[in-house]
């Protein structure tokens, strides 16, 4: 069991919540484009003490539609990009399989978070994970989380089959001004 140390942690999915989703997969750093205020968001948790990481499904390498190189250089513009920012993302999981084959790490599942967690030894309870999919709030409720949805990407949507969720936010920016508050 990994120890439990006092440290602030939020996980962040990517697609549709730091940048613009498609359903045609970002394939190239060419078409990673950041959602207006998720790079101010994240250097807004980063200066408040708060770790940042990603955990995203990348099921497009799985269908080689996409190389883990290209993957790679769309990450490395991501962070660049966070960096200019003022901000830091600690650490990216990723998932490259298709669902159908049934990956632990793949979320709805929470192999990804969990690494995450047993990485930083941050308390589940106590860690945000911001997504916008049904997939991501499950993934965060079977880490034991605390699922935060945001409206961007597919999260009006996912707030349609969800309107039970407590913790739903316009954008990452506004997540991160009320995260900074606790």
């Amino acid at each position: 069991m990994t120890e439990i140390r006092n440290v602030r942690v939020v996980i962040l999915d990517r697609d549709g919540v730091i940048n613009q989703d498609s359903v045609n997969y970002i394939k190239s750093p060419e078409e990673w484009t950041p959602i207006p205020g998720s790079l101010e968001a994240i250097s807004l948790l980063h200066k408040n003490g708060i770790k940042i990481y990603v955990a995203t499904n990348q099921a497009g390498v799985g269908r080689d539609i996409f190389s883990l190189d290209a993957l790679g250089a769309i990450h490395e513009k991501m962070k660049r990009l966070v960096i200019d920012a003022g901000g830091l993302i600690s650490g990216i999981e990723f998932c490259p399989h298709r669902p159908n084959d049934h990956c632990p790490c793949r979320k709805p599942e929470p192999g990804m978070l969990n690494a995450i967690l047993d990485l930083t030894g941050a308390n589940p309870a106590h860690t945000a994970f911001v997504g916008d999919s049904l997939k991501d709030l499950r993934a965060g409720e079977a880490a034991g989380c605390r699922p935060v949805l945001v409206l961007s990407g597919n999260g009006a949507e996912t707030h349609r089959l969800r309107p039970d969720l407590v913790s739903v936010y316009d954008d990452l920016f506004a997540f991160a001004n009320e995260e900074i508050s606790l």
